[in-house]
């Protein structure tokens, strides 16, 4: 019997609970344990059961752990903790800072090579499954054009972004997208969208006591790379009207590549993702990336990769065989 893939998480926030309930659906892979900056006698997790160790147990790697699923934010945690990390353990992160994403991979890529570790970085829905599917159809259409809207949604990357502002007690983002271009990228119209015309970004926001909401809102409001090239509101609430109000976390989006072939014949490739809950979304990408990291180490490949070095089969828990007579 194959041994089962050993899974620790690093971070403990709704992405950490929801690799928690994903490892627990994939029977292939066990949870050594969580790993936390909080006291761990603190720390509610899913299962009662599972052990939670302090960060400071990952200063060393005493063999215990196949891969580490990195669940921090990309703005101040990923940039410190995957390459720091990725010099121990075949690691997993899900880095969703575009612009800063080849910084990110040459950041990770030099620790992981030295080290002979294997670490996926972005992996997730968007980066991750969406980049798929634009590299997928830019291939397929080559004569075309290619669009990306999320939401409506709530997004982690950019929640977490609003609550590290000073001034900041708690909030939510969540990314609207425009229903007049989405209608013009589907009738094939191929129109030139600016990144404002896209979407726009809603931020409800509790305050610190004594904090100045306008400069809360201009903190945000200018926030390069998260906030700066979008129309963003900043909503005041009150912490009760944050947990009454925007508890869930739905998210979705798609990616849709217009083109042509032929003799002007148009076509059109979408993807669409409806999801009731980002986070576990989120932490199912992680977990199959997981085991196509710990199949990669094993076969001896090392340093940074991402999921466009990832064969899909890797990701399944069916042999080679199971998937050419059941998936093909």
């Amino acid at each position: 019997m194959t041994a089962t893939i050993r899974i620790g998480i690093a971070g403990y926030g709704n992405l950490g609970r929801g690799v928690e309930a994903a490892l627990a659906q994939n029977p292939d892979m066990t949870l050594v344990g969580v790993y936390t900056r909080r006291a761990p006698a603190d720390v509610e997790t899913v299962n009662p059961d599972t052990p939670v160790y302090p960060t400071d147990a990952l200063a060393t790697n005493d063999g215990s752990i196949d891969v580490l699923i990195l669940c921090g934010g990309s703005k101040d945690d990923l940039p410190v903790q995957s390459p720091e990390l990725a010099s121990r353990f075949n690691i997993v992160d899900s880095f969703d800072t575009h612009a800063r994403i080849p910084e990110h991979f040459a950041a990770v890529d030099a620790p992981a090579r030295a080290a002979g570790t294997t670490a996926l970085i972005s992996a997730g829905w968007d980066p991750g499954m969406y980049s798929i599917n634009r590299v997928v159809g830019e291939a397929l259409l080559p004569e075309g054009d290619t669009y990306t809207f999320w939401g409506r949604g709530l997004s982690q990357g950019h929640s977490d972004a609003v609550r590290r502002v000073p001034g900041v007690a708690a909030g939510v983002q969540y990314t609207v997208p425009s229903e007049t271009a989405i209608s013009a990228v589907r009738a094939g119209d191929r129109p030139t969208l600016t990144t404002r015309e896209k979407h726009v970004r809603e931020c409800f926001v509790v305050l610190e006591e004594g904090a100045d909401p306008e400069a809360v809102r201009e903190a945000i409001v200018t926030m390069p790379n998260y906030f700066e090239p979008y129309d963003t509101t900043v909503t005041f609430i009150s912490a009760e009207e944050l947990a009454r109000d925007h508890r869930a976390m739905p998210h979705g989006g798609f990616v849709i590549r217009s083109g042509v072939t032929g003799a002007g014949n148009t076509q059109s490739v979408e993807y669409n993702l409806t999801l009731g809950s980002n986070p576990e979304f989120t932490a199912g990408v992680l977990v199959a990336y997981a085991r196509a990291v710990h199949r990669l180490n094993t076969s001896g490949q090392s340093g940074a990769v991402t999921v466009f070095d990832i064969a899909p089969g890797l990701l399944s828990p069916k042999t080679p065989e199971q998937l050419r007579a059941e998936d093909l």
